[in-house]
Order: structure tokens, then sequence, then C-alpha cells
């Protein structure tokens, strides 16, 4: 008789505005098959609804992403924000944060790991390049690392 495996749904929060960074992330991840589902929003209010399944994901799923792809200037709710709200929520906080951005400013990387994030990634400008680094934060990410528990 065949074993049945249980397997974990391993969701991916992607929090992007740019629709050719959202689609070269999308790209990037399906050619890796590395998650079940990559759920997209386009600003931070969008994120933190999700997260705290309010408004229109009031009826979601339940449990929190393996990992949350955080761009930094979004509209609305920026980055930083949304960041600082996940890091001071004991229910999400554990949750790895990467912050996919094109900001190479001093002040965004330090005040990034000054609340929390993960891991600080500035998106390639060549296409090729910027399809690698999503690949391999995605492996380690939702592949290799080891999520928390209950999540």
């Amino acid at each position: 008789m065949e074993e049945l495996r249980l397997v974990k749904l391993k969701r991916i929060l992607l929090v992007e505005d740019d629709p050719m960074d959202m689609e070269l992330t999308l790209t990037a991840l399906e050619e890796r098959n590395l998650a079940n589902e990559v759920l997209v929003v386009h600003d931070g209010e969008e994120a933190l609804n999700f997260l705290y399944s309010r408004g229109s994901f009031r009826m979601r799923a339940p449990g929190n992403p393996v990992l949350i792809l955080l761009d930094l200037k979004l509209p609305k709710v920026d980055g930083l924000e949304v960041l600082r709200q996940i890091k001071s929520d004991e229910h999400l906080r554990t949750i790895p944060v990467v912050m996919l951005t094109s900001s190479r400013e001093e002040h965004d990387v330090v005040d990034s790991y000054k609340l929390g994030v993960n891991a600080y990634v500035v998106k390639p400008i060549d296409f090729q390049d910027f399809l690698n680094a999503v690949k391999e934060i995605g492996l380690f990410w939702a592949v290799i690392n080891e999520p928390p528990p209950g999540g």
C-alpha cells in the first residue's frame, strides 16, 4: 500500500507594486517550483490586510506564508512600516522577510536591519541576474530553511 504524505502548503507573499518586477519574480519562482502558492499584493496596506486576514482577505486560508518578499518603496504603506508591524507582532515576527528593493541607500539598509529584516537584496538591473537572485532567495527561504512551526 502506498504511503500517504501530508505536504504542508508553502505560500510566499510577494509585495511588489512594479508590474515588471512582479512578473520577473513570479517567473523565477515558478522556474524553481519553490512554492505551492505565490500570493501577490501591490501595496503595503494589502500586505497587512492579508497578514491580519482583514478586508478582502477576511476569509483566506489560515496560516502564515513561509516567506515574505517585500519591496521597500510601496504605495499606501511603505515597506519599512510593513516590516515594523510584522516584526512587532508575536504571531508574525518569525516569518522570514526579505527586502527585495532597488534602493541602495544606506539608511534604508540600516533601518531595515534595525527593524529585523532577515535579508536585504538589491534588485539587479540585468534580467538574468534578477532571475538568478530571486531563484536563490526562494531556494534558501522556501526550501532549505526550516520555517517555524504553526505558521
